[in-house]
């Protein structure tokens, strides 16, 4: 059955969701984000969770690109004197609130320093019941604290530095939580508020209470789902850029719309050519919201305004892929 034929009711209700608080730069991060998954023709419209903080102009430029605008009140951690890594990551913890969207009954979450650079909508058809997100790698700075860094081991690559037995048992697999798809739930979202209350926190923050609360149901996803900039230097044998759909701009200095290249690594000739890849998008007039209503493929794009002002997503029947 196309897409066009299916009544409006019928079709899953799906959503990408971004997070934005404040009034910096992160808007533009967000705002090539939508324009992004606009040029990989995703089906589902792209929901942004703001904080009160965001300034009313920010707010007009995504609602002119399309996204849906839902404001959320901050979340915070038990006081305690945890050092986080990024003095920043406090107000994360606010991403809780996306649980409590329950007109989605599956969304993709992604950091506004991403991009998407190819079609993803096939992992909204993963079976249910999981959280699905792409490992971390332990190899840089901020992870210098803990045992894994020390001995060297990381999960990316294993059978590098093997976890030795007198360590005790090997640390469970963990996900960077810049891009995952859950399934928005009341009683999740409940709980999640609960538990963080009586957990202390640690230097990931939101990263860590994530992995810690999703332990049992996490299957992790390949590489190119989340493509963390620092694996081209890491662990370049598991990247090959012709097949990565997702980028993620997280390493110092590399956000593409205050790029210098003057940071560590941001010389590298790999990393050039994926910012200019998110500059073009940006840039692109074409991939407007506006423009792309007055297109050739209006019919995609109207069917998307239409399931957006119904809190609803398209649908895009495929196989689902291996979840392993």
């Amino acid at each position: 059955m196309s897409t066009n034929s299916m009544s409006i009711e019928a079709m899953p209700n799906r959503a990408y969701v971004a997070f934005l608080a404040g009034n910096g730069d992160y808007v533009k991060g967000v705002m090539g984000l939508a324009k992004g998954l606009r040029k990989a023709k995703s089906l589902y419209p792209l929901v942004v969770a703001i904080l009160p903080d965001v300034p009313l102009e920010h707010r007009k430029i995504l609602e002119s690109q399309g996204c849906i605008i839902k404001e959320i009140e901050p979340v915070y951690p038990p006081e305690n004197q945890t050092q986080f890594s990024m003095a920043y990551y406090v107000i994360n913890y606010s991403k809780l609130r996306i649980w409590e969207f329950v007109e989605y009954s599956k969304m993709i979450y992604l950091d506004g320093d991403i991009q998407v650079f190819g079609n993803i909508d096939h992992l909204f058809d993963y079976p249910d019941g999981y959280f699905y997100a792409v490992m971390d790698c332990f190899c840089e700075k901020t992870w210098s604290g803990t045992l894994q860094s020390k001995i060297g081991y990381c999960q990316q690559c294993p059978e590098k530095v093997q976890w030795q037995a007198e360590l005790g048992p090997p640390p469970p697999l963990y996900f960077n939580a810049g891009m995952f798809v859950f399934e928005p739930k009341l009683s999740t979202y409940n709980d999640l508020l609960e538990t963080l209350q009586v957990t202390v926190p640690s230097s990931f923050a939101e990263q860590d209470f994530l992995n810690m609360y999703f332990r049992d149901i996490y299957r992790p996803i390949p590489p190119v789902y989340n493509l963390v900039l620092a694996m081209l230097w890491r662990h370049p044998e598991n990247i090959d850029l012709d097949q990565v759909k997702v980028v993620h701009y997280c390493a110092a200095g590399s956000k593409p719309w205050r790029y210098t290249g003057e940071e560590e690594n941001m010389e590298r000739e790999d990393i050039k050519m994926l910012v200019e890849k998110w500059r073009e998008i940006y840039v692109d007039e074409s991939l407007d919201y506006k423009n792309m209503m007055n297109s050739k493929d209006v019919s995609e794009v109207a069917l998307n305004l239409q399931l957006s002002e119904a809190g609803g997503g398209g649908v895009h029947y495929i196989s689902a892929p291996s979840a392993a």
